[in-house]
């Protein structure tokens, strides 16, 4: 093969590339511009979903509301100085993480100093002891020891 022949071959094979890439650009073009043109094509089909309803934040009434002795949004006891916990704990926590911590007046204490030093708790000033008072009153610690012995149980032999 001459020199010549091998010239051609070359611009031959790059015409045909030129073309193909020439191609899937007029196609991709092509697709491009009939979406634009009908943009319901590309809306799923099947069945329509409805649109969301959202919910509003509820009325300053059914935000401090209370039901059969409990604040609803917190689960917390109502009591003396209620308000005062949920202002102060609930910012940073749940008020699940206050009821399962039962403790006495002391620990309360240890514990809104560590909060203090090391979770950046403000200064509870006046409102400290409102709310240790509430959370010794309403959640005591509670003696947890061995559930009670069995009784009036048929055994039956294991095979």
């Amino acid at each position: 093969m001459d020199e010549h022949t091998k010239f051609k071959q070359r611009a031959k094979a790059i015409y045909q590339m030129l073309l193909g890439i020439f191609g899937l650009f007029a196609v991709a073009a092509f697709t491009i511009l009939f979406l634009m043109l009908n943009p319901d094509l590309l809306k799923k089909s099947g069945p329509q979903v409805e649109e969301m309803e959202y919910t509003t934040v509820p009325k300053e009434d059914d935000f401090d509301k209370i039901e059969n002795g409990i604040h609803v949004r917190t689960g917390l006891v109502d009591a003396e100085g209620l308000m005062t916990v949920v202002n102060n704990c609930t910012n940073c926590h749940s008020a699940k993480l206050v009821t399962q911590n039962r403790m006495n007046e002391e620990r309360w204490i240890t514990t809104i100093r560590w909060m203090q030093e090391t979770q950046n708790l403000w200064d509870l000033g006046p409102n400290e002891k409102i709310i240790v008072n509430y959370l010794v009153s309403n959640y005591p610690p509670e003696k947890k020891g061995r559930r009670e012995n069995l009784k009036d149980i048929e055994w039956y032999d294991l095979n």
